[in-house]
């Protein structure tokens, strides 16, 4: 990944794409419909691209910048019913189609970062794609060690249902005792057990 900055032209510009296309039908843009009067101070237009933008800055400022002169504040998203009903001039269907193609852009250099980051340096690679899945388990892990397994809840289980062996006592009395288990063996008063 490069470090390159942006020229502060285009800073201010790209800040508000970041919402723009982030994913929902809200963008932060506040340019007038181009067909409304609107003072000349109002609209920025990109006249000159500096040699240290990256081309997918430039891409996410000109679809910022055609959304803003659709004039339009919401739209569905793209692939929906909502969507699907649009007149295919209504601004809106645009709006989303601009926001989806945007986002596969993303999705695809992202993606395409990825592999070259895999190819390149696997151990940064991994990284990388587990530092979610490792932050999340290290949240789980109190709340996972908690949790008996399976064998702690068989014994748990087992220990509930499980009564010592009666100790055999017999009273003066009564007639003897037999020993279960020891066929003619009989436990009388005086013998401590069988």
């Amino acid at each position: 990944m490069t470090d390159k900055k942006k020229a502060p032209a285009l800073l201010e510009q790209s800040e508000g794409s970041s919402n723009l296309l982030g994913g929902g039908s809200h963008h932060t843009v506040t340019q007038p419909h181009p067909q409304q009067e609107a003072a000349p101070t109002a609209r920025r237009r990109l006249r000159a691209v500096p040699d240290n933008v990256m081309p997918g800055e430039i891409t996410a400022l000109r679809a910022e910048t055609q959304i803003a002169a659709l004039g339009v504040d919401t739209w569905p998203t793209y692939g929906t019913p909502e969507w699907l009903r649009l007149n295919p001039r209504d601004p809106r269907c645009y709006a989303a189609t601009l926001e989806a193609a945007e986002l596969h852009r993303r999705a695809e250099a992202e993606r395409q970062r990825l592999d070259q980051l895999m190819d390149n340096d696997p151990e940064t690679w991994w990284r990388e794609i587990t530092t979610e899945a490792t932050s999340y388990a290290a949240t789980r892990g109190r709340v996972l060690a908690a949790r008996r397994t399976a064998e702690e809840l068989r014994v748990a289980r087992d220990r509930a249902h499980y009564r010592p062996p009666h100790k055999l006592q017999a009273t003066p009395g009564w007639p003897p005792i037999a020993v279960p288990g020891q066929p003619g063996r009989y436990l009388t008063p005086g013998q401590e057990s069988a």
